[in-house]
This record gives C-alpha cells, structure tokens and sequence, in this order.
C-alpha cells in the first residue's frame, strides 16, 4: 500500500511476510490537482468574500456616522422646541393670562413669533375631554399628555394630526397645577436631521416611534432588521434605526482583512505545489504527464428511490336519516356570545342536534366544509356532543371529535386542524345542571345577531338537509397542544406552583403545560369530575380560591394557579394570600407585550381598573375600553388589530405569539414566563402595579319580576352623577377622577354585575352610597352587599 513518506523511497520490514511500505511519487502526483484545485477555490473564496467583507465593514461605518449625526440633529431640535415652549409660557403674557383664567389669551401667548405652531390647546390636567372622545381625540395626544403630567415637565411625541404626522409637545402649567400646554408642529426640522447625511448605497435608515416608521429613507426593504442598529433619541420615545444588506458570509467568521490575507496565502500554497512540488513528483517518477483523475460524473451514484406509503382514509358510517322530532326551542338560551341552558329544562341532545344543524347550514352558506367539536368535564357533555355532531352531519359538514378538552384547546384545533370552525360544548364557570356551546365560524366567534340567527334558522325551518351526510373522525391534540406551548416558553428557574382546576376539564392539560414549560406543578382538584364536589369552578369569586391559599401557604409554593370550569379564564393569589385581579394581571401582560411591540393597541372590558389604561399609555400602548363578554373582545380585537386584551372575569386573549383567543392555561404560562424574566420574587413583581382600593365583581340578584337589562336601561337614564364622566358602551359606567363604579346586566345569568374602584376607602364609601341611592329609587328589594 502507497503512503506518503517525508524522505525517499525505504522499504520497513512488516515482521513476517517480507512486504514492505513504499512511497509512490506517481500516485502523489495524480492526487496532488484535486488539492491544488481545493486551495485554489478556497483561496478565490476568500479573496472574494474578503473584499465584500472590507467593503460590507466601510459601508456599515459609514451608515453609523449617519446615524449618529441623524440623532445628534434631531435631539437638537426636540430640545429648540422644549425650550421655545418653555420660553413662551414663561412669558409675561402667558402668565397673566393664566392668573386670570383667560384661555384663549394664554393660547395667544403661547403662539406668539412661533409661526411653526399648527395647533395650540389648554386643557385641564384630568384629560377627561380627550378620554371621552376616544378614538376619535388621539392615543398619541392622549400619551404625550399623560406623560407630561406623570414626569412634571415637557413631553415630546410624534402624532397623526389633520392627516399627516406632526411633533406634539405637552407640558404642565406650574402655576396652575390642574392645566396642560398642548402643541403641534410640523416634521420640517425632524425631518431635515434624518434626510441631511449623506447615506451609503443600499442602505436604510429611518426615524421610528413605536413600531411605526415616521421618515425612511433608502432601500425599505431592509426596514424590518432595522432595530439591530438602531439607537433611541434621549429624552424621548423616538428612534433613529438603521440597517444594512446581510454581511457577506466569510469563511471561518474572519473579517474583510483577515479573509483577504488567508485568500493570498492558500493561492501562494496552490501555486507552490502545483509549480515547483509536482514537477519534482513527475522527474522522480520519471514521467512526464499524470493521467487524469476520475471525473465528476465517474463519482457521481444514482440516488435510491423509496416508495411513498399510501395514505388511507377510513370512511364513518353515516348517521340514517330520520324524520324530525319538533322540539320546542327556549329563545333565551341563545345569549349575547354564547348558547347556554339547563339540560332537561331548555337544553337536550335533541337541541343539540338543530343547533347542530343550524351551524352547519351557516358553514355551508360560507363554503366550510370541516368543524372541530370538542366538550368539557360535565355529565351531559357525551348526549349533547352526541345530538350537536349529528345534526352537523346532517348539514354534510365533516365532524372531527376531539373529546374532552378545555374551551382553548377548540379553539387552538380550529387553527392546528386548519378547520376554522369549532364548537366547545361548555357550561363555562356556571353550575352543573348547565351547559351550553361556545361556536367559531370562518374563524370568527359567534356573537349578537350571528347567535340569534342561529335561532331564528330553526324556528323558520331554515335547516339545510344535505343528500350526502358529513363524515366523522375522532382525534386527540392534547399532546400537540402541550408541545406547542412549550416549544415557545420555557422558564429557567422551577417556579412551585400549585393548580386548582376545581375539579374543570382544564385539570388534566394545564398541569401537563406548566410542568412542560418547566414549573413544579402541584395538582388541586385536578380530577374532572363534572359534579364540582370541592368547589365551584369560578376563581372570579374569592370563596372559591380559600383552599387555593391554604394549599400554597401550606406547601410554601411561588404561585396558586385557578382555572375555571372549561379552562378559558385564570385566577391568581400570592403565598401572603392575596388575589391577583385580571386587571392587575393584564397590566403585567401589557407592559411584557409592549416590550417588543411599542405602540399596539391593547383592549380591556368595562370592568376593569382606571389605573389599567394610564399603565399601558406610560408603557408606550393604546389602550380601548371595550364590552364585556369573550366573542365581543375577539371581534374588537381583530376590528383594531390589537396584541392583547383581557377581561376582569379572568379572560386573557394573547395575540402576540398566539392565536388572539381566550385561553386560561396560555395565560398561566405566559405569566410564569414574565416571573421567570424578572429575576424577583412574584410578590415583588405584583407590589410593583399601580394597586388602590378595589372590589371584585359583585353580583346582585334581581326579583323574579324584573329583567337586568331592562332595570340598567332605566338605570341610565334617570341616574345623575356629578363631576362624573359616564360611559354606556355596556351598562353604566361612572368615572370620577378618585375611583368609579358600574353596574351592568349579565349576558350569562339574570344578575346584576357591579364594581367599584377607588383611591382610598372614605372614595370608596362615597362612590358605593351615590350608585346605592339611585339603585335603590328604581327597585327597593334590592339587596346590595354594600
């Protein structure tokens, strides 16, 4: 065998048979071109790639230098500005004008010799004028103004004003501590200091707020890798980003230069073995050619084939056709963004059946051809999903069955299983003799007049009756749920954490999410049990979180977890005991959510706190005060395009990194992911939101007599409130600058839901006692807990 030696030819005793090892000069030299060749192409590539690398560095130092400079002009400007509107009200006509309560004299004086001023406002400090005309006043203008009076001096913010973008100022008038300084102006000057310096070719630079590029300027296309070069103006919400092309890719990570000298040196190797080491190999082989090595098409193999298995579809049976059974249908179970009854009074698998039907006449209108039906733990689940699949078979709609899983793992199979339509058989948080459907259509929830139409198709006899029934499948994607989350959160330290499920379908796979994210996961009446022995499976209600406390007091965990009864909704309470409202959760969901997407719109229920829009605004969102109710949230949610939203019943809808549905056990992980980040303890974390004094949703009985609906409408409009601002978008919500209160009808229950919020308890006691009077001139039996 041929080796290659470092001296001449020798022969080495092999021990026993004689043979010997010797170098051959001619097999040398016919191996020797496929190396030369090897550094050639190596050396080429690095001589390439080297002078891209040198010429990818200039061009990246020379679109910093523009950078900087662009940051340089513009915190210059902004800071002319702040100080020209500070110089204007501290002018002698301003104040004057201030002291003697003359508007329009103070606007004057802050106009005068600034011709740049487009517009100029004097409001007072509660901005209850700009909170009222939302949307249509501004999130921007509203944000510059919180922050001027949460930070005490000049705020600068660039806003959408008479159709294009303008630089806002607002500042407070120390004089008068309850006034506010509003101005615009144009872009002109921010504009100049991005677009003056000169720019490298095929590059991009651009001045952002948010997520929103306000001035770009070169190839747009690289805006979205723009933040990696980015740098923040001080004092002020704007960014001046910057991007380039991808870097040329070097060979082993070197840079330009250090590509280019390695490029020369493998080239001066080539051409020494090739002139000077193969001549050498020829004469001591005494030839005067080498033949020619193997080819690429002598190396080449053909590649095996496989055979691709066949798929094979089973075919169901299809259900017989039936005469109809009429079935007195009660209109009241078709509620605001559900159907819900009580099984042997309103609700039974014959119900089922025309619900069914009507669904799948609505999905074949659109051209849905394919529902994912799954329920929760309760005992008259299996007879309703049983009459609810065969009235969507009957509608030729194609049933894929996913058994008993939590209202969010429906929803999650409308989108994994590409179906877009789902129903979750649910009674939700409500007692066990109820149930009821929760329906996705076309990827939308079913709510208001779509839930009526339902109705109204059965009671017309509007039922589609197809020739060829639909199929029926059965699938379990609970383990694809767990994986999906966790493949997207992991926590790195072992949070303990205890869940209570109370006794709720969402006991098996929320458990299973937390443990895989990586928490220590105690169980609590995770068994399903569709008779709620310990509790009701409502964390809404305080009562039913005391054994929650007591199982994390006692086994000194991080964190009690509570889902309700079908695991779309979260509660939480701290190791000292204390509940966590939604409110207060979603503002930590909103502050993490805003972290990576500055300026998204955030959506909260009526419910919830005051302090909740201000936090987001202070984080760089745009809060919207929307109705109560799940389907309602979603439909706003995709109507403004919002990340986030929440409800105070306990209902989170995560767009960002989600699917935009409410989804109790998501939530938990999201929340044990923000824990995790901060590096403090949970306590910690939860003493740092906005707090005050608040109650939970309290909910009043109404005599038999009367219709909460009806009693709120009289509600509003015979109730006056002073120095109060009311908002009617669902019930009667009274805001005063200290605290407010609410009253509205439940869409789920005949009660009345109330909540008040206030600053401090004698706040509190006022705000109770003035919706007290006016509840009780309208109905006397009431009885109020407050």
């Amino acid at each position: 065998m041929a080796v290659f030696g470092l001296g001449g030819n020798k022969e080495h005793d092999d021990g026993g048979e004689g043979k010997g090892v010797q170098f051959d000069p001619l097999q040398t030299a016919r191996l020797l071109p496929w190396l030369v060749l090897l550094l050639v192409a190596l050396g080429l590539w690095c001589l390439v790639t080297g002078a891209l690398g040198m010429r990818d560095d200039n061009r990246q130092h020379n679109l910093e230098f523009a950078r900087d400079d662009a940051v340089v002009v513009v915190r210059r400007s902004l800071n002319e500005q702040r100080q020209k509107l500070g110089t204007q009200m501290a002018s002698h006509a301003f104040v004057a004008a201030i002291a003697a309560g003359d508007r329009a004299a103070a606007i004057a004086a802050v106009r005068r010799d600034w011709d740049e001023a487009k517009r100029v406002e004097l409001w007072p400090a509660d901005l209850d004028a700009l909170y009222t005309a939302l949307p249509r006043s501004g999130f921007g203008m509203l944000a510059v103004s919180e922050e001027a009076i949460a930070t005490g001096k000049p705020a600068v913010r660039i806003v959408q004003s008479g159709g294009e973008h303008r630089l806002a100022l607002a500042a407070p008038v120390k004089a008068a501590a309850a006034q506010l300084v509003y101005v615009e102006l144009p872009l002109t000057r921010l504009a100049s200091g991005v677009e003056s310096p000169a720019l490298p070719g095929g590059t991009y630079m651009a001045l952002r707020q948010g997520q929103r590029s306000v001035i770009e300027r070169g190839d747009k296309a690289l805006g979205v890798a723009a933040e990696a070069l980015g740098i923040r103006i001080p004092d002020s919400e704007l960014r001046v980003a910057a991007a380039i092309p991808d870097d040329t890719p070097t060979p082993f990570g070197l840079g330009g230069l250090a590509a280019l000298a390695l490029g020369v040196v493998l080239l001066l190797v080539a051409g020494g073995l090739w002139f000077v080491l193969r001549p050498r190999l020829l004469a001591l082989a005494g030839v005067g050619e080498v033949e020619a090595g193997p080819t690429l098409l002598d190396l080449q193999q053909a590649l095996p084939t496989q055979d691709v298995p066949k798929v094979q579809v089973r075919e169901h049976d299809a259900p017989k056709k039936d005469a109809r059974v009429p079935v007195v249908i009660d209109h009241r179970i078709f509620r605001a963004y559900d159907i819900r009854g009580v099984i042997g009074m309103s609700l039974d698998a014959g119900v089922a059946e025309l619900i069914g039907q009507s669904i799948g006449s609505v999905m074949a209108e659109q051209g849905l051809d394919s529902i994912v039906v799954g329920r929760d733990g309760r005992l008259s689940g299996p007879d309703l999903a049983e009459g609810l699949i065969k009235g969507l078979r009957k509608a030729g709609r194609n049933v894929i069955d996913i058994g008993m899983v939590p209202t969010p793992v429906v929803y999650f199979g409308c989108y994994h299983l590409r179906t877009g339509c789902g129903v979750a058989i649910t009674g939700s948080h409500n007692p066990p003799d109820y149930n009821g459907f929760k329906i996705v259509v076309g990827g939308e929830t079913l709510a208001g007049d779509a839930i009526k139409e339902l109705h109204a198709r059965i009671a017309e006899d509007r039922l589609l009756d197809a020739d060829v029934p639909g199929t029926l499948d059965e699938r379990d994607i609970g383990e694809d749920y767990v994986q999906r989350i966790a493949g997207d959160i992991q926590i790195g330290q072992r949070l303990k954490v205890v869940v209570d499920a109370g006794n709720g379908v969402a006991g098996v796979l929320g458990p299973r999410v937390l443990e895989a994210i990586g928490a220590d996961v105690t169980p609590l009446f995770c068994d399903i049990d569709g008779n709620f022995p310990n509790h009701h499976p409502d964390p809404s209600e305080p009562h039913n979180l005391e054994a929650l406390v007591q199982m994390v007091q006692r086994l000194d965990a991080d964190l009690g977890i509570a889902f309700d009864g079908d695991g779309d909704r979260l509660g939480v309470v701290t190791k000292a005991g204390k509940n966590i409202y939604p409110d207060r959760l979603l503002m930590l969901f909103a502050a993490d959510v805003l972290e990576r997407n500055p300026g998204a719109m955030i959506v909260y229920d009526v419910k919830c706190t005051g302090r909740l829009p201000v936090h987001i605004l202070r984080h760089g969102g745009s809060p919207l005060m929307w109705k109560t109710g799940h389907s309602l949230i979603k439909g706003k949610m995709r109507e403004v395009d919002a990340a986030l939203a929440g409800e105070m019943s306990g209902h989170f809808f995560f767009a960002e990194r989600w699917f935009g549905f409410d989804d109790g056990i998501y939530a938990a992980a999201r929340l044990l992911e923000i824990l995790d980040t901060s590096g403090e303890l949970p306590e910690a974390v939860f003493d740092a939101l906005p707090d005050g004094i608040s109650t939970p949703e309290i909910k009043v009985e109404m005599p038999d007599d009367v219709d909460p609906h009806e009693f709120v409408e009289r509600f509003r409009l015979t109730a006056t409130f002073e120095s109060a601002r009311l908002t009617t978008i669902d019930g009667v919500r009274v805001d005063w600058p200290d605290g407010w209160g609410l009253v509205r009808a439940s869409n789920t229950t005949p009660v009345l839901v109330m909540r008040f919020d206030a600053e401090s308890s004698n706040t509190m006691a006022r705000i109770q006692q003035a919706f007290r009077e006016h509840l009780l001139r309208l109905e006397p039996e009431l009885r109020l807990p407050f």
